[in-house]
Parts: C-alpha cells; sequence; structure tokens
C-alpha cells in the first residue's frame, strides 16, 4: 500500500515555500517546473509562466508536494487540514516547531503531552498548518 503524502496548493509563492522546507527538514526538492516550463505552456493565463505546476520535496520515507494556483482563479488559503510531522528527539522538533513559528501563528505552543513527549501546533508564514511531534511516545 503507499503511503499518503501531502499536496499544498499556494498563491504564487510555492517556490519560496518549497525551498524554506528543504532547506528547515534538511530534505531533497526532486522536482519543481514552473508553469512556464510545462508542456502546453502557451495555453496558461498571462502571468503564470513564473507559478510552479509542480513541486516535490522528499522527507525520509514521505513526499510533501505542492503548486501555485492559477492566476485570477480565487485563493481560500489553507484550511481544513493540518501537516503532521513526526521527528526523532524533542530538540530536532523544536528546532523545526521554531523555524516554522517565525513570521508565522502559534496556535498551539510546544511543550509535553500525554502521547509524546513534544508537540506543538503552528500555522508557517506561507500559510502552512503544521502539527509537529517530537521525541517518544508516551502511550
Amino acid at each position: 500500500m503507499s503511503p499518503i503524502h501531502a499536496y499544498l496548493t499556494f498563491d504564487g509563492n510555492a517556490a519560496e515555500a518549497m525551498r524554506f522546507y528543504e532547506k528547515t527538514l534538511g530534505g531533497k526538492i526532486q522536482m519543481m517546473m514552473t508553469m512556464g516550463e510545462a508542456p502546453g505552456a502557451e495555453q496558461f493565463p498571462p502571468g503564470a509562466a513564473g507559478r510552479i505546476m509542480h513541486a516535490a520535496l522528499a522527507y525520509g520515507d514521505g513526499l510533501l508536494m505542492a503548486s501555485d494556483s492559477m492566476p485570477g482563479m480565487p485563493y481560500e488559503g489553507m484550511k481544513g487540514f493540518g501537516v503532521a510531522l513526526t521527528l526523532d528527539t524533542v530538540p530536532e522538533a523544536r528546532r523545526v516547531f521554531d523555524a516554522f513559528a517565525a513570521g508565522g501563528q502559534v496556535t498551539m505552543p510546544f511543550g509535553p503531552t500525554f502521547w509524546v513527549e513534544g508537540f506543538g501546533m503552528v500555522t508557517d508564514r506561507f500559510g502552512t498548518p503544521w502539527l509537529i511531534n517530537g521525541g517518544k511516545p508516551l502511550v
């Protein structure tokens, strides 16, 4: 069975977000194609050429994928979900949480919980909601 992977949609800043996630998570961008580089690029609306058609970031056994919305289309932001991330140690989870919190919004401060040594919720500066778990499970 294939694992479930997250696919995020941004409003023109997918490339910046994916580079930030690559650096913060220590992953590797496998692909990043603009709409201008895509086959049939001439069919996209004006202003689309620099937007991301598809990006893929490998991280551990997971894959975080993303694209930008089409110019002129309403963008409602990211809502109704969270990207859950589990890190081996509390210090690593805290580091990632703090990086995502810089310029973002903390919705639950990072700290101990009944299910794991460290947990926090944050929406990063790109609008992605994260649920960060770190350390040993307690249940």
